[in-house]
């Protein structure tokens, strides 16, 4: 088998900026390779809340689900629809002050990047 580089970043929730207090709320997983990119998320609104009691569940998981569907590439991409893997990957991991932001790129090698993905969420988000 294989063995590719990949690159993961995992999205961070930041409730508050101005606190600086994050949790895990996703991962993304680009391998230059195979063309492929994907994130995967999940929201433990009991964190959320935790760290902000008056956070916006909903308008969290909208910044999650658009970073899944940059992703994905094709019309839910938005603007980025016709970019290719690497330079979506590369736009949602620069730096951002906003509730949800990208963290440190970290790489590895894989035979499957898209098992890497769910591999990493249980791993460092769940």
């Amino acid at each position: 088998m294989t063995r590719d580089v990949f690159e993961y970043a995992l999205l961070r929730v930041v409730p508050r900026v101005e606190r600086g207090e994050c949790f895990n709320a996703g991962v993304l997983v680009y391998c230059r390779a195979r063309s492929f990119v994907a994130a995967r998320t999940h929201l433990d609104e009991a964190k959320l809340m935790a760290l902000d009691p008056d956070a916006d569940a909903v308008g969290v998981w909208a910044a999650l689900r658009a970073v899944e569907q940059v992703c994905g590439g094709g019309e839910g991409a938005g603007q980025a629809a016709g970019d290719d893997a690497g330079r979506r990957f590369r736009w949602l991991i620069a730096p951002r002050s906003t509730v949800v932001q990208p963290g440190a790129v970290h790489s590895g090698l894989t035979t499957d990047p898209a098992a890497e993905v769910e591999r990493l969420l249980d791993l460092l988000v769940r």
